[in-house]
Formats: C-alpha cells, structure tokens, sequence
C-alpha cells in the first residue's frame, strides 16, 4: 500500500443538489439525495486526480456486497442503470468533479463515501444521506403525478377529519417533517426496532423496499413492543402527559422521544399515530396521507361481525372485545406491491395504531387497498383486520346479566365504513374515497365481495356457535325510531333532541322506552352516565309521535370527556313484539377561533397575528393558553398564557411571526381553559418574499 492521501476536502454542491432532488426544505449541512439519479460532488487533495479513481458507498453495521450495502465503482464514461457509478465531469489541476448514481433500488439511510486514488488508502469525502425517489419513474414508489409527489411528500401540513359520520370535521396537523432534526430522528426510529435489534445486517439490507420499511415503522411509532415513539391511551385520563388531543403537530411529539433518551412519548390515539407515521414516511420519500373511516370496526375475532351488547335500560355494555369507533385514522402509502402482482400497487394501507397483535407484535399492513375492495382478504398483509374497518356486520344484542342469555335486536350490513375521508391535493377541502375501499353500500357486488372475504377467512362453511340464528336476522320490529337534533350541537348549549317513534303497524302498539345518555370517547367507550328516562307511550296504527329530549349544560358539563362525544340510546320494548334499538353518537362543536394576520407575510420581516375567542357561556373561564405552531412561520412552538374571561367576555391576543419561507404557509393555534379543552383551528398564511 502507498502513503494515505491528504484528507481531502469536499464541496458537496448542497443548492444545485438539493433542488434538482426535491430536498430542498430539508435545513442541513449534510447531503440529501434521492435514489436513482445523479448527484455532483467536488473534491481536492487526490493526487493525479483522473488516474483510476475508485469510489466506496457504504451504509448500515456491517457493509457487504452481498447485502448491497457496500458498492465500489470506478470512473465510467455513462450512469449504470443497474448499479453505482461516477461519471467524470471535469478536472483541475487540484481539483474534480464527479456525477454520482445510486440504482433505483438502493438501500436508503445514511452513506459513508471514500475515495481511492491509486495505491494509497482510502480517504473519507465525508456522508450523504439517500431517500426514496418518488419522482424517479424505476423507484418501487414512482408516482406519476407532480401535484401529487408535491401533497404527499413536501407538505408539511395536513387536514385530519374527525367527528362522526353525520357530522364530520376537520383540524390542522403540522407534520413538520422537514424541519430540523427530523430526518435524524427517522433514521434513529429505523435502528431502535427490533428487527434491527434482532438482525442489524439482515434489516439495513431491507431497508431498499418500501413495504419493508411501512411495516417496520408502522411497529416504531406505537410504543407496545419496542422502544416506540408513542404511548396509546384509551381511559379518558391522561395524568403524566399529554391529552391526545392537545397536539397540533408531530414535529414536539418525535423531539420528545429523543430528548427523553427514547422514552415513550404520553399519550397517543389514531390520529396522533397516523400524523407521526405521515411526517416519517414523507420525510424519507415515500408518499403518504392520512384516512379517516367513520363508523370503523374493531373486529377482535376475525369473523367479520362486529358485536354490541346492551341492557334492558339501553346501557350500552362494555362485552367481548369488539368495538365500533366514531371514526378511525389510519395511513395510505404509495408503492409497488412486487409481492403480489402489478394490480395490487398504488395505495397500501398502513396502521400504526395498536389494535391487534400481527406477527406477534403491534403493526398493521401494508394491505393492498385494492384487494381490500376485492375482497381479497388472503393477501399480504392483515387483509381480515382492515376488511373489517370498513366491511363488518353489526350485530345489536340484549343481553341479560342474570342469566347469560343474549338476544338478537337487529342486525345491520350498512353501518360500517363510512364517509372514509382525506384531505384533497392542493386544496384544504375533504375527499371521499369510500369507492375505493369498497362496492356502493348494499349493492349485490358489495355482498358477494363479502361472502367472497368470509369464504376466503373459511367462515361460510363453519358452524359459528354465536353468530344469530336466520330467523332471528329476519324478523321484523313493529316500529322504527329515530333521534334528530334540534338546535345546535355547542359544548356550553343545552342539548336538545327529538326522539321520533313510529308504529309500522295497522294495529295500536304499546311501548315501553327506556333512554339513556353517556358521556364517551371517540371509540364509544362509556366514561360517564349524563342522564335517564323513561317513558311509556301508546302509538295509534301508522302513527308517528315525537318526544323532546332537553339535557341542559350543567347536567353534562363536568361528565363530558375532551372528546365531546355523547352516545344516547332508547331501548323500545314494544308489547308482543321484538325490541328496537334507536341510537346517536352525537359530537359536539367547540366555540369558535378567530384569526386575523395584521399586514402582509414576508420572508424574514416581523408580522403581527391576532387570535379571538369570545367566551360563550355565563360563568367565568379560568386557566386559558394558546399554542401556536406552523412550518416555515415559526419556530417550534409558541405559548401563551391568557387572563380569565368572565361570561361573554372577549380576549385577544397578539404575538409576532417573523417567516423564513415563501409560499403557503398554515399557523395552527390550539386554546384551552377549564371548561373548553382544545379548540383549534388553522389560517393559511401566503408569505411573499
């Protein structure tokens, strides 16, 4: 071996590199590329810099070859397709510069690039780091359309839709996942999972698949198993950390996790597991959004019926371990499916909420959304679970505690999988992809795909001991019911219904109601009782009646939970005949926000906002702050302390943004005091330079 040469020193061409990659927002001193398409370096300090030149990529624990870790290639006149190459674009006396290709199929993650001139050693020209390339047509996540690659890898803000399926709403989430030490953080989640733990060597040589990699990180971001990014609590208290829903974007949340040594970060539901995962995913280059299924079913048998259970005064009974949930957050990610075949690419669906155990640990996916809507449930990976979000039968029982005994109410094929909704490309509005999960509601091909799944799970041919006998399914009640709102649906308003019976019958029919109200979380978990009734009415033939229900605020104030959801059920035990069930999850609207940017956003120049909220009940709010945050507006996150407000007064508040980005910026603002938690809402805010 010859002399070591001179550390030589690199000029790693960040601007001209970075735009022609689509990295531009990331705010670093190092590298970013993307796979598949060449880079330009220069660098100094080689002797007889166009003499044979021989050129080490390596990445991961152990680099090889054999695991296409580690590439050495040398100066060649045209970029290979296949592998790594350098292509000389010009020398000096001194000086060189190169243009760098990485295969389509590279691995992603962090590089170590040296250079051997000679004989001598090699010498470090120091890392880079490689992505997914989503606008590279031989990438596994090559997407066709600009506005999409621009939606679902650079934005950095995104609308999550909420509420439930009569009423569906919307907040702002800042992924963040250009600013600045994100990318760090990912790549960390990447070495903290246990199949790197488990094989190191094995996993870093994965790390070039996209499915690999959603599952992977679909484990990562819950914290059951592994050293996870965020703890998921369902109970309603949230004592030594964060309310769920008090986040506003991931960017605090995957700080956290490192700050604290990566230590589960408190607390998490879907929607908080689904942003991570979007900001992770699109910080490393693979397109992804946020979906949310209204009416989504937690399918814990795999039988692809949902059951609930209730009393004979209408309580809804925490039994089995099925549920139904107001709505449901989860990910779809875009990428080929060579596993499967060329029909099932495109949107794949992952879930990094924990929910069920797949593989033996929390992770979920990625399942091909189009055999989902085929009803290909035999496929990769966890076909039955997600079929069931959006497909299961409801089955409404009474059960008897005394007795064990349980009761067919009704049944219903129509409930599930509602409204699925993301937010549109471009624009801050809402689309429906329901279609594309499944056949229109209630349609001959929507059942046939089912028997399809059932057939596919081997449950069409097995006796199911508690599945409802046909005759139980098909008889029929004698009236139907309704509840229907009057008035608004306002957190500090009194709640105020419309039950509406109707006799179905030519005859007079007798009916005993029994109705209750609970306070409950998103996923219709009973926290606290509100109220109960009962009444008994006679309904002449074909008669409609209809009894107005008032619970005041003071009754339901302290017993509502920050999810604001109110579940309100009458149990109808009609003389002679089958009972009725009629029930509402209803969620309730927070007061509103109001936010004006004083003057015109430019980069770098200060700029004044100002946030409204007029307190609209008749007692006085207490313990009042608001959090502000927005990518390329501000710099983490801003909070502000507020004075009381007595009844119907009104704050504002001012503060200052000083931008450091043009374009189409989104401020999130999130208040909350003693009677209000968590009111958001979003501005865009057009920064011109």
């Amino acid at each position: 071996m010859g002399q070591a040469a001179t550390q030589p020193s690199t000029d790693w061409h960040l601007k001209e590199n970075a735009r022609e990659h689509h990295t531009s927002k990331f705010s670093s001193e190092e590298l970013i590329v993307r796979r598949g398409q060449a880079f330009t370096i220069t660098f100094n300090g080689t002797e007889q810099p166009d003499k044979n030149l021989i050129f080490i990529a390596e990445t991961g624990p152990k680099p090889s070859k054999a695991t296409k870790t580690l590439a050495t290639f040398d100066i060649s006149s045209t970029a290979s397709k296949e592998g790594w190459s350098a292509v000389l674009q010009s020398t000096s006396s001194s000086s060189v510069s190169i243009s760098i290709s990485s295969p389509h199929n590279a691995v992603i993650g962090r590089y170590r690039l040296s250079v051997q001139s000679g004989s001598s050693s090699p010498a470090s020209l120091g890392t880079f780091v490689l992505l997914f390339n989503p606008w590279s047509s031989g990438d596994d996540v090559f997407l066709p359309n600009k506005a999409e690659c621009e939606e679902y890898v650079l934005e950095e803000f995104g609308i999550i839709f909420a509420g439930n399926k009569n009423r569906i709403s919307g907040f702002g989430w800042n992924f963040g996942q250009f600013q600045g030490d994100i990318l760090n953080i990912c790549l960390s989640i990447l070495d903290r999972s246990l199949y790197y733990r488990q094989d190191p060597i094995t996993d870093v040589s994965h790390r070039h698949d996209p499915k690999y990699l959603g599952r992977v990180l679909s484990a990562m971001v819950n914290a059951n198993d592994d050293q996870g990014v965020v703890l998921g609590n369902w109970s309603g208290k949230y004592e030594g950390g964060k309310n769920p829903s008090s986040w506003t974007g991931s960017g605090e949340i995957l700080q956290s996790w490192k700050k604290s040594g990566f230590k589960p970060v408190k607390y998490g539901q879907c929607w908080v597991f689904a942003a991570v995962l979007t900001t992770v995913l699109r910080c490393l280059g693979i397109p992804t959004r946020t979906i949310t299924n209204f009416s989504s079913a937690h399918d814990a048998d795999g039988n692809l019926r949902v059951d609930e259970f209730y009393d004979a005064d209408g309580n809804h009974l925490e039994r089995g371990a099925d549920s139904v949930w107001n709505f449901h957050v989860w990910n779809e990610s875009w990428f080929t499916r060579n596993d499967l075949g060329p029909s099932y690419s495109g949107w794949q669906i992952l879930d990094a909420t924990p929910q069920e155990e797949s593989g033996g640990i929390y992770q979920c996916g990625p399942a091909s959304r189009h055999a989902i809507k085929e009803g290909e449930v035999d496929l990769d990976y966890d076909g039955p679970f997600v079929f069931a979000e959006v497909n299961a039968d409801c089955m409404y029982w009474n059960y008897d505690s005394a007795t064990g005994k349980k009761t067919l109410i009704f049944s219903k094929s129509t409930e599930i999988g509602d409204s699925i909704s993301t937010k549109a490309v471009g624009r801050d509005d809402r689309v429906d992809v329901t279609r594309d999960y499944k056949y229109e509601e209630g349609s001959a091909k929507e059942r046939d795909i089912f028997k399809k799944a059932r057939k596919k799970l081997g449950l069409e041919d097995k006796f199911d001991p508690t599945a409802p006998k046909v005759e139980e399914i098909e008889q029929k009640p004698d009236i139907s019911g309704k509840f229907k709102v009057a008035g608004s649906l306002e957190v500090g308003k009194d709640l105020n219904l419309l039950l509406v019976l109707e006799n179905l019958q030519s005859e007079a029919k007798t009916v005993n109601v029994k109705m209750t109200a609970w306070s409950t979380l998103y996923t219709r978990r009973r926290v606290n009782q509100i109220w109960k009734d009962s009444i008994s009415v006679t309904l002449a033939p074909k008669e409609e009646k209809q009894f107005p229900i008032k619970i005041k605020y003071p009754e339901y104030q302290q017993q509502l939970t920050t999810d604001k959801t109110i579940q309100v059920t009458a149990l109808c035990h009609v003389e002679g005949g089958i009972q009725v069930l009629v029930k509402r999850n209803i969620t309730l609207d927070n007061p509103g926000l109001d936010i004006q940017v004083l003057g015109e956003a430019k980069v770098n120049k200060e700029v004044v906002v100002e946030v409204a909220f007029t307190n609209p009940i008749d007692t006085e709010v207490k313990d009042c702050v608001l959090q502000v945050e927005g990518s390329d507006l501000i710099q983490g996150i801003l909070e502000l302390r507020i004075p009381p407000l007595k009844a119907s007064e009104k704050s504002s508040t001012k503060f200052k943004l000083i931008p450091s980005e043009a374009g189409p910026k989104h401020l999130l603002v999130n208040f909350s005091c003693d009677k209000f938690a968590d009111i958001k809402t979003f501005k865009m805010v057009n920064v011109i330079n």
